[in-house]
């Protein structure tokens, strides 16, 4: 069917033998419920962190995500299986719009509602001209610069605001979620946010009723109180259905609102258009690895499926929500169960709709204790970062290469420090902004005036994400003789 609605019912004896389940399969509706709750188990934790440290509600974030998990599924008519969770690219260039003064949750809004917009007509660009424009405009020598400097942007929130609340929950917290994600493999491994979410609560419950309340500051205060590490005088009078309450207060001391309409700022717009260019790498790293497990080619819905990201990012923003993206955690779990049914990913998205109409689930998410979040964030932002360094690596970029390391690592310095350059009294560019541009700018002025022996690989080699290789027939030519492990597929 057009919207990839009507599924073929597959016999779970012969995926048991070693068989897969296509996108247009599905199984019985009872397993394909049980599959569409691990997904949601899956995407959970970093779904509602990340709305956390945003100040954004995590209640309505849950919600939006399923309704944006919908969309997305119709818009590529049910040939690209994911979840939309919540974006970590956003996360840096919203701490600096709270830093600006005056800035608002609306103005935060605003922008991610600006930036999904951009996106889809990005990926209404790669539908027309093909996937090859993002690797003339975005080499992976540069968004491996930007995806690397938004994540380290974010050091100093960890430093400043979440660990400094308990040190030492935070420790254990970062400490638990290291062993689980290394020691265990398979579905276990890829929930480690999720579980160091309830091994951190119960462990701040446990401190407290043994040693009592702990004195700290909490996060946007300025003066050290006396308070519990798992606050939970909010669960009590929240109701078990409803919509997200209009403003309630987190537990690490900050301010968290629910429904609102979104306003326009061109500051806040300009500190959050670079995350664009980090989820248009993770959307198309997202739909290759789904691509290389299904055996399909969805070359031809690249274009869809970044636009439908774009799509529900907007949707989301236009209600208060936060902003969305494939998520990598629900990419494993079709791995580990060779299940790739867009049917389950449907139960998913009607599961998270009916979690974000309980008050009562928002006021549980809102009470994680800052500790918490110190000792989970510490690893999530360093990931971010690091997945910079790892399109670097399987795309072969060279930094012998001037036109790669010069203006590469002026961009990353200025993201990671925060540097701000005064254009004007009323605007201020600074830190993810300006090194995005620094970055982007800096590598095709480069290139466009070096000698001809630089420019012929300064893009690196070709683009290589999954086992498919892009790029023109040297560029690939290179990265096999480089020793890259990937296939012989060649686009």
């Amino acid at each position: 069917m057009a919207l990839g609605l009507g599924w073929k019912v597959k016999d779970a004896a012969e995926v048991a033998a070693g068989g897969v389940v296509a996108p247009d399969e599905r199984l019985s509706w009872g397993k394909t419920v049980g599959l569409g709750a691990q997904h949601v188990v899956a995407m959970f934790g970093a779904t509602f962190v990340f709305p956390l440290v945003m100040g954004l509600n995590a209640q309505l974030a849950i919600m939006m995500s399923g309704i944006a998990t919908i969309l997305f599924l119709l818009i590529v008519q049910g040939k690209v299986p994911s979840y939309l969770g919540t974006s970590a690219a956003f996360v840096g260039a919203v701490a600096a719009i709270r830093a600006q003064e005056g800035a608002t949750s609306a103005d935060v809004t605003g922008a991610i509602l600006v930036a999904g917009l951009v996106l889809a007509a990005v990926g209404l660009l790669i539908h027309v001209a093909g996937p090859s424009v993002l690797h003339k405009a975005l080499p992976p020598a540069v968004t491996g610069a930007v995806v690397m400097l938004i994540g380290f942007n974010l050091a100093p929130v960890v430093a400043n605001i979440y660990w400094p609340q308990d040190q030492w929950v935070a420790f254990a917290t970062m400490l638990f979620t290291v062993v689980v994600a290394v020691a265990f493999r398979g579905f276990i491994g890829r929930i480690a946010i999720f579980l160091a979410l309830i091994f951190g609560t119960a462990l701040s419950w446990l401190l407290d009723t043994a040693t009592g309340p702990i004195t700290s500051v909490l996060g946007g205060a300025t003066e050290a109180t006396e308070h519990l590490r798992w606050n939970t005088a909010g669960l009590g009078d929240a109701a078990w259905f409803g919509l997200p309450a209009k403003t309630m207060m987190g537990a690490d001391g900050k301010e968290i609102v629910g429904w609102h309409l979104p306003s326009f700022s061109m500051t806040a717009i300009i500190l959050v258009i670079p995350a664009v260019i980090a989820l248009v790498a993770e959307n198309t790293g997202h739909v290759k690895a789904v691509a290389e497990m299904t055996g399909h080619d969805l070359d031809p819905v690249m274009g869809r499926a970044i636009a439908g990201d774009g799509i529900g990012t907007a949707v989301a923003a236009t209600f208060g929500g936060s902003p969305t993206t494939t998520y990598a955690e629900n990419i494993g779990v079709m791995a580990a169960t060779r299940v790739y049914s867009t049917a389950a990913y449907y139960v998913a998205a009607a599961v998270a709709i009916l979690f974000g109409l309980s008050p009562k689930f928002g006021a549980l998410v809102a009470s994680i204790p800052g500790g918490v979040l110190g000792g989970i964030t510490v690893v999530l932002y360093g990931m971010i970062g690091l997945l910079g360094a790892k399109i670097w690596k399987e795309n072969g970029v060279d930094f012998a290469n001037p036109i790669n390391l010069v203006p590469l690592a002026a961009g990353i310095v200025i993201g990671i420090g925060d540097v701000k350059m005064q254009i004007s009294d009323d605007f201020t560019l600074s830190g993810i902004a300006l090194g995005t541009i620094v970055a982007i700018a800096g590598y095709h002025l480069a290139r466009s005036i070096a000698p001809s022996e630089l420019r012929e690989h300064a893009d690196g080699t070709a683009l290589a994400v999954g086992d498919y290789v892009y790029g023109d027939a040297d560029q690939i030519d290179d990265l096999y003789q480089d020793g890259y492990p990937g296939s012989t597929d060649r686009k």
